[in-house]
């Protein structure tokens, strides 16, 4: 397989929503990201049972690294139990020790920094920019610059993909190479996603991907740490398997984990990856119907995608206006859930959170402002148009259109 760019992924054309079924007909309910099978996963599994193949090892698990390494652009990967262990185990790379700094933005899951605090790191929190959502290069170039006077760089900067938007990698990586601060991207989200020609996380010293179950691609589970450096993902490769040397005797140098990915799920994922693409156009179809749909609504918009990239639109996110929309994110969210329509809202920022109310921050205001309006709407590559339909219904009578 060759890596995607923005002209390997087609768009689907979109397609204009049909009226909705009336109301008193039982109707499924719609959620978030539900996984969408392939097809062929079925052929696969039992390819895998037949060989006796079923722990972290085997044909499959080479097979679906192999794939997955033609697909990112990334010479060297290890498939693993999550995309937590990933990041986890990118944190041990890049040396973190207790009382280092590790900075990321304040806007995502609590999984990016999770592993981190519990190697005794602390967290610093900074804004992301408006426009991508993700974390702001000027800011953080100005606060490395600080830190630098003040002598207490970062162990660490941690991007993240939000929602399979890409963060500025080039812009990213070109303030930390001023300071010798190594980059971990968070990419769990946006697999198939690319970036001035490259798939997002490429550029940064090792990225980090999820395969749960509400991915665009899954395997029911697992996760994969990527680098251009073969070092890096030897050392991981080896800290996954408990770091038992190559030996005949269970000679062990340093303690490790039991982090791999099992033949069974790496199966899945060989199965789901071939359908990529088709993944990616059909999420970014169900983002145009919507932006389609209510462009004409005041107070609803989207998040805006920069010329250098070409997010998988894992989830297509509104920013509700209450002043101009005459309604509120959580209010729309309820109408929605009335409907048997599952939305939520986007991650409330970890500099809220009560676990890191003691941690330092700058900035944090766009992030917060994000949060109080944002709402991830259904966007399931499965999602027909007469569905969409439905939610576009119930935003648009919330909204007294």
């Amino acid at each position: 397989m060759t890596p995607l760019t923005g002209q390997a992924i087609s768009q689907a054309s979109v397609i204009p929503f049909p009226t909705p079924r009336p109301a008193e007909e039982k109707r499924p309910r719609l959620l978030l990201s539900p996984p969408h099978l392939a097809g062929d996963e079925l052929e696969e599994l039992r390819a895998t049972i037949d060989s006796g193949w079923l722990a972290p090892a085997g044909p499959a698990l080479a097979a679906f690294e192999g794939q997955l390494s033609a697909v990112l652009g990334m010479p060297h990967v290890v498939a693993l139990a999550s995309g937590t262990a990933a990041l986890h185990l990118g944190f041990h790379l890049l040396g973190i020790q207790p009382g280092d700094e590790v900075w990321a933005p304040s806007l995502t899951f609590i999984a990016t920094v999770a592993p981190a605090v519990q190697m005794g790191a602390t967290p610093r929190f900074l804004d992301v920019d408006p426009a991508t959502w993700t974390l702001d290069p000027a800011l953080l170039r100005a606060e490395l610059s600080a830190a630098a006077r003040r002598g207490r760089l970062p162990r660490a900067v941690v991007t993240v993909d939000l929602y399979g938007q890409p963060a500025d990698m080039q812009a990213i990586t070109a303030a930390c190479a001023e300071w010798g601060v190594p980059v971990l991207s968070d990419s769990a989200e946006s697999l198939g996603s690319v970036q001035r020609g490259g798939h997002a996380g490429l550029g940064a010293r090792l990225a980090a991907f999820s395969f749960n179950g509400n991915k665009i691609v899954t395997c029911g589970g697992g996760g994969a740490l990527a680098s251009e450096d073969p070092w890096l993902i030897a050392q991981a490769r080896r800290l996954a398997a408990q770091s038992r040397e190559d030996s005949v005797l269970y000679q062990h140098e340093t303690t490790g984990f039991s982090y791999g990915m099992s033949s069974v799920l790496a199966s899945v994922g060989l199965a789901q990856l071939r359908r990529l693409p088709e993944r990616v156009a059909a999420r970014r179809a169900v983002h145009e119907r919507y932006r389609e749909a209510l462009s004409g609504v005041a107070g609803l918009s989207f998040t805006a995608e920069p010329g250098w990239a070409r997010g998988n639109r894992w989830l297509t996110v509104l920013s509700v206006d209450p002043a101009a929309s005459g309604t509120t994110r959580e209010a729309l969210r309820e109408a929605l859930a009335a409907e048997g329509i599952e939305s939520r809202p986007v991650f409330k920022p970890l500099h809220l959170q009560p676990a890191f109310r003691d941690a330092p921050r700058a900035g944090g205001e766009v992030a917060a402002a994000l949060f109080e309006n944002g709402l991830c709407l259904p966007s399931g590559s499965q999602m027909t148009a007469q569905d969409q339909g439905r939610v576009i219904t119930v935003i648009r009578r919330a909204c007294g259109r």
